[in-house]
């Protein structure tokens, strides 16, 4: 009989010793694919979030401006240039800003801010502006309201006052935060509307209007309709002063910038800065985002543009970031590699035991005749099933877990998401669809089962078939 054939019938004499061999090697590869998916899935989304909410894909700037972000460093944006660049193939639209920094005021409380002129339909192309508008805020009255409403869940009224102070852009995470699940509880929710629902509206090019971070608005204690004013240097050394009346406020998932930002429509932004017709950077929505894609479309730009004007690329505007990520994916592959050293060792231990139980078996084999290189090949068809069965029940069971925790992602609420926010960082952990490091994990859990497999060919080389089966 094929030696193939006896290692697979001779892994079910013992049924549980195989499964608890499959099992070490299925929750090596299990482990293994969460956690470089998580690691991954949160570096993509800080990206995402970091390139959406404020730098774009591709930029055009006036050539000094990213190394020096002074009024005087714009450009003069024309009818004719915009034509020459939506003229490419790969250019859906183009997203006018004019940035600066200011000092923003309301009476005694003042904090520097980054200004930012956009034209608010085609941002929201680029950062779903208008999806980050604040739609409920637990200000105390509402947490009052909320807490006298017996409509409302015991559990809800009880959670409320942990969450004072607190603003949301959607329907969901309000509910999912006050303990109520988003699509089971959703008949609560006109309650809890009724409370906490948050009146904002819309700058439009043209008015004088601001729409203001969510943390700056609580930290200048600003609201709809207040007043803010606005001191700077503009355009050539000039005076840049002006009151705006408070037209909505926005939360961005990045509390760094939610901390400080001051939307204006960018043509009242130009006026402010004593700049009319003139802009900062253009960042232009693409219908290809991939970096090849980005580099050929960056190329054919910039013959076209003024001599003064150069492409700016997202790695160039996010080298600190990007930096920062690539220390902490070497830091997260020294924490995946301390893992791989945890499995390798269960994996080992697990054969070792496997080979300790059955030496008497091998000492009566060898005895009655069979060749140790039969049954050192028949030992290696059997630990190579056991991993193949492993690898491929680690694979399913991971994919599974990977795809619900892509549309699933982890969400942390309460105290777990204020540090996060301290951080810096999103509350949110996103897992990294099946991807190459999918078959990368899978093949470095398979050679740990080659390496393992060395042990038991060397003992059954090695056998002393008297002492063995005295065993």
């Amino acid at each position: 009989m094929k030696n193939y054939k006896l290692a697979w019938r001779n892994l079910w004499r013992n049924r549980r010793r195989t499964m608890i061999t499959a099992s070490s090697v299925l929750f090596a590869v299990f482990f293994a694919l969460i956690f470089r998916s998580l690691q991954l899935g949160s570096y993509d989304h800080m990206f995402t979030n970091t390139i959406q909410s404020y730098s774009g894909y591709l930029q055009i700037q006036q050539a000094d401006w990213w190394e020096d972000k002074t009024v005087d460093n714009s450009f003069e944006f024309n009818e004719t240039l915009k034509t020459r660049i939506l003229q490419d193939e790969n250019v859906v639209t183009t997203i006018p800003r004019f940035e600066s920094f200011a000092l923003a005021s309301n009476g005694p409380n003042t904090k520097g801010v980054m200004v930012m002129g956009i034209d608010p339909e085609k941002e929201d192309l680029l950062s779903g502006i208008r999806d980050k508008k604040v739609k409920y805020r637990l200000t105390p009255e509402a947490v009052q309201a909320v807490k006298g409403d017996e409509s409302l869940p015991q559990k809800t009224r009880n959670l409320i006052e942990l969450f004072e102070g607190t603003s949301f852009t959607y329907d969901g995470r309000l509910l999912s935060d006050l303990g109520l699940h988003p699509s089971k509880d959703i008949g609560h929710l006109p309650a809890l509307a009724e409370h906490t629902a948050f009146d904002n509206g819309d700058i439009i090019p043209g008015e004088p209007g601001v729409w203001l971070g969510d943390n700056l608005s609580a930290y200048l204690d600003l609201s709809i309709g207040d007043t803010l004013v606005l001191i700077s240097q503009g355009y050539h050394g000039t005076t840049a002063a002006g009151m705006y009346e408070i037209k909505g406020i926005i939360r961005q998932p990045i509390p760094d910038i939610d901390n400080k930002i001051v939307y204006l429509p960018y043509d009242i932004a130009c006026q402010l800065f004593n700049a009319p017709e003139r802009l900062t950077s253009i960042v232009l929505h693409l219908q290809d985002n991939s970096d090849q894609a980005i580099k050929e479309t960056a190329a054919r730009l910039q013959s076209l543009l003024p001599e003064n004007v150069r492409t700016t690329d997202w790695h160039v505007m996010n080298e600190v970031i990007i930096s920062q990520m690539d220390a902490d994916n070497k830091s997260g592959m020294i924490m995946i590699g301390i893992l791989y050293l945890v499995i390798a060792f269960g994996v080992f231990g697990t054969v070792l035991m496997m080979t300790a139980e059955r030496r008497r078996e091998f000492g009566m084999l060898v005895a009655i005749g069979m060749k140790r290189a039969k049954l050192a090949s028949i030992l290696s068809y059997e630990m190579f099933f056991i991993g193949l069965l492993g690898m491929v029940l680690g694979a399913i069971t991971g994919l599974v877990a990977i795809t619900y925790g892509v549309y699933h992602p982890i969400v942390f609420r309460g105290e777990m998401a204020a540090m996060f926010e301290d951080y810096g960082m999103e509350p949110i952990m996103k897992f990294n669809p099946a991807d190459t490091y999918f078959l990368w994990q899978s093949a470095i859990v398979a050679l740990m089962v080659i390496i393992a497999l060395i042990y038991p060919v060397i003992k059954v080389a090695n056998l002393n078939v008297v002492n063995a089966l005295r065993a």
